[in-house]
């Protein structure tokens, strides 16, 4: 049986990348998505997933969500031109010419109501929206079953600052509202997310065999960036496919539960900072802990991200 997601995402290229792996995969429904500002502007991220969702043949209906537009801080928000194109889509500008029929940001509230104890929220965004779930409807937001969210980054370096990610660093004061008040909840933070490396060799197989379209001139520009950044990544990584996969595929992660706070002073150096205790005694006082992926198979991604993203099995014979 498929899994009930209701995703919030700011769509740039891996938001995009995980549009297409959940669009090619039968265990996961998506049944809405919250468009939020972060990689992009709230408005180019609705405007991309109508692109999507029309280009990859989702089923009709699937409500599309105005979410935030800015973070609960109050502060004008940064977009990622250079990462992820001017418009989120790399190379590509999405035509304009699809209708657009945008939700109402409440309709959150009659899905969680639909689908109750099944539905997972997954977040690849700023969490802004999701906690702004929790300020008016913390009693409802109890029948969600999951929550994963990809962010963070726990003793290792961040990637927008020496110690925080670009999620949690762009309203840390909203992470700590989910972090607090939500059940269930698994963190894919960069701990993870920056092993799950697609290669172009991976990339070219794909549009050999695949049926993903735009995939490979996304990645293209997404490699790009990261390889100027690092020339020594054989790649790029795909954060937000990745936490999509742990929905259905928790065989692939090595998971931690601890408590976790995120440093929320905006104007200080270690702002988004996320920080896990990881003290034997740590929750000895009844302390919430949080599931987070430390690290991850990589051999069991490449077998599964490939496998899906072409609709065939692969294995260790595959000749890449």
């Amino acid at each position: 049986m498929s899994k009930k997601v209701l995703l919030f995402g700011d769509i740039g290229i891996d938001d995009t990348v995980a549009l297409i792996y959940a669009s090619l995969n039968k265990d996961i429904e998506i049944v809405g998505i919250v468009a939020d500002y972060g990689n992009v502007s709230r408005e180019d991220a609705v405007s991309n997933i109508y692109y999507l969702m029309k280009l990859f043949d989702f089923p009709r209906g699937i409500p599309v969500i105005r979410g935030a537009e800015v973070p609960l801080t109050g502060e004008e928000p940064t977009f990622y031109p250079e990462i992820h194109g001017e418009h989120g889509l790399g190379p590509i500008i999405p035509d304009d010419e699809q209708t657009v029929i945008i939700e109402n940001f409440l309709e959150i509230v009659q899905i969680i109501e639909n689908y109750k104890d099944e539905l997972i929220i997954v977040n690849i965004g700023r969490l802004t929206s999701l906690a702004t779930m929790f300020i008016l409807y913390r009693d409802l937001m109890t029948n969600v079953k999951e929550f994963y969210i990809m962010g963070g980054a726990f003793w290792i370096p961040g990637n927008v600052t020496t110690v925080a990610e670009a999620n949690f660093h762009g309203d840390p004061v909203a992470v700590n509202i989910v972090l607090t008040y939500a059940n269930n909840v698994t963190i894919i933070p960069l701990n993870a997310t920056q092993q799950a490396i697609v290669t172009p060799e991976m990339v070219d197989y794909i549009e050999q065999f695949g049926q993903t379209k735009i995939f490979k001139p996304l990645m293209e520009y997404y490699t790009r960036f990261y390889q100027e950044r690092d020339p020594s990544l054989q790649g790029s990584p795909v954060h937000d496919a990745l936490t999509l996969i742990a929905t259905i595929y928790p065989e692939i992660f090595m998971f931690g539960s601890y408590p976790v706070i995120i440093v929320d002073d905006l104007g200080g150096p270690s702002r988004g900072q996320s920080i896990a205790d990881t003290r034997p005694y740590s929750n000895n006082n009844g302390e919430k802990t949080h599931r987070i992926a430390i690290d991850i198979d990589y051999e069991k991604f490449f077998y599964h991200f490939l496998s899906v993203m072409t609709g065939q099995q692969t294995n260790r014979n595959t000749n890449l």
